[in-house]
């Protein structure tokens, strides 16, 4: 799952089963002929991402991409024999914030050392919540099964005894900052993904939200450095990509992010996501080496009219034109972006907002010194954070490393207004082939699991032997 919660109490919350999310999206599973109670808990699952890992019926079977392995999100409908329905309030409880289910230990892609946090009112309504999904007697298609020594789950007690919890409250915060630490650390979980990890797979505490590998994404720093994080940004800003996944000229939410915005932060209150922006802009600034140039106004294109992002006819014959205009040579970056990405982000970039294509003019993910993220994009394309957006397609069966590059080169300056930019073919390479890093300590553990093996064989030997000889010395 991917977390973050809701309400202290219902005072705090302010949710009726009759006003259930008035300001964001309208709430799947909130009804009148639910309990207060219930209703609460659907706004809360919402809060903590559970759709994220589990699906918007709550079956799993997802992967989690980990440098250990494949691990699959689970059934956690109510069924009795592949979900919950034989779990305790008390049950819910341990698996959310000890990670305990009633047989085995459950590994962290469940994040409940950020679930930890999560108070006992929250956790009440979720479990109440929870009953109400319609079971669904299936299990998951694939089921987790690490190497050794993951596959023992009993380690994660000594992990658990390190990691857990994965953060700490701080102090100095107001009312409203003091909401927003508990939905990013605890229910919406940001440091999951936002925070890198150290040699034991734990949080990087000292990098808290600065930016992490994901999978073949990066999530980006989201502390308020103005060289690096989203120090630029205002708190309104914040609630915008939040509640919409865009920000004009700025972000746009795709992959991972995409789906948080399309399961959870859309379907927000106001004050919740005001809250979030609150206690954003108050953690400390950290500075990486993924720095973003800063926007240059006067280098970003302009459309040819004010209504032909809103005019299709219009964007189709100025695309032919611009066609024609790039020349014969198919292969060149200009040409190849107008192929592959002008029919939908338009010839200048500013695309077909009516029909859900993204303008991608000024975006961030295309002026940082990294190209990772652009060039990910199109390898791999991206769902949106809306249900009604269309998807954007990857492009690694249709082009080459060479003309990828290429086209990310167009994009970085002609609508990122990049003086220049250098991504070769190498750099795609590289990027498409990246494997999750791994720390010393899991990616050499299986070794190290039987060399510690065979030195318990040695000593106990070792003992028999002693006690043995020094059994015979005493007859």
């Amino acid at each position: 799952m991917k977390p973050f919660s809701v309400m202290l109490s219902m005072l705090a919350i302010g949710i009726t089963s009759s006003a259930a999310m008035a300001d964001g999206a309208s709430l799947p599973n909130v009804s009148p002929a639910n309990s207060d109670l219930v209703n609460r808990g659907a706004y809360i699952a919402r809060a903590a991402d559970c759709m994220a890992c589990h699906n918007e019926d709550y079956t799993g079977g997802n992967p989690i991409a980990t440098p250990m392995g494949d691990i699959y999100s689970t059934n956690i409908t109510p069924s009795k024999r592949y979900g919950i329905g034989k779990y305790t309030e008390k049950d819910f409880k341990n698996a959310l914030q000890k990670g305990r289910a009633p047989n085995h230990m459950l590994y962290p892609a469940m994040p409940y050392p950020s679930y930890n946090g999560m108070t006992d009112e929250d956790i009440s309504a979720l479990f109440a919540y929870m009953q109400t999904v319609p079971a669904v007697n299936n299990a998951p298609e694939h089921k987790t099964d690490l190497p050794f020594p993951f596959n023992i789950r009993s380690l994660m007690l000594g992990w658990n005894a390190i990691n857990v919890p994965s953060t700490t409250k701080r102090t100095g915060l107001n009312e409203t900052q003091q909401r927003g630490e508990y939905l990013v650390n605890n229910l919406e979980h940001c440091g999951t993904c936002h925070t890198p990890r150290n040699s034991t797979m734990g949080f990087d505490k000292g990098n808290y939200l600065s930016g992490a590998p994901l999978g073949n994404w990066h999530a980006p720093n989201i502390t308020p450095d103005k060289s690096s994080g989203i120090g630029s940004w205002s708190e309104k800003d914040i609630v915008t990509y939040l509640r919409t996944g865009q920000l004009d000229q700025r972000a746009y939410a795709g992959g991972p992010m995409g789906e948080a915005v399309a399961h959870s932060t859309r379907y927000l209150k106001d004050e919740d996501l005001g809250a979030i922006a609150s206690y954003l802009k108050a953690v400390p600034a950290i500075q990486t080496d993924d720095k973003v140039t800063e926007i240059d106004v006067a280098r970003l294109p302009r459309p040819i009219n004010m209504s032909i992002t809103h005019d299709l006819i219009a964007q189709k014959d100025y695309l032919a034109r611009a066609k024609t205009s790039a020349g014969s040579d198919s292969n060149s970056p200009k040409a190849l972006y107008l192929a592959a990405c002008g029919s939908c982000h338009g010839v200048s970039g500013y695309a077909q907002p009516d029909s859900g294509y993204a303008p991608i003019v000024g975006l961030s993910s295309i002026r940082r010194d990294k190209p990772d993220a652009l060039v990910n994009v199109i390898v791999y394309g991206i769902d949106s954070a809306s249900n009604t957006s269309p998807k954007m397609p990857g492009f690694s069966q249709d082009l080459n490393a060479e003309q990828i590059a290429g086209i990310a080169n167009y994009v970085r300056v002609n609508m990122g207004g990049l003086q220049d930019s250098k991504v070769s073919a190498a750099d795609v390479d590289r990027i498409m082939t990246a494997k999750p890093e791994q720390p010393f300590l899991i990616k050499y553990a299986g070794i190290l699991a039987w060399l510690g093996v065979i030195v318990a064989v040695l000593l106990l030997g070792l003992l028999v032997w002693w006690l043995m000889r020094r059994a015979s010395r005493s007859h």
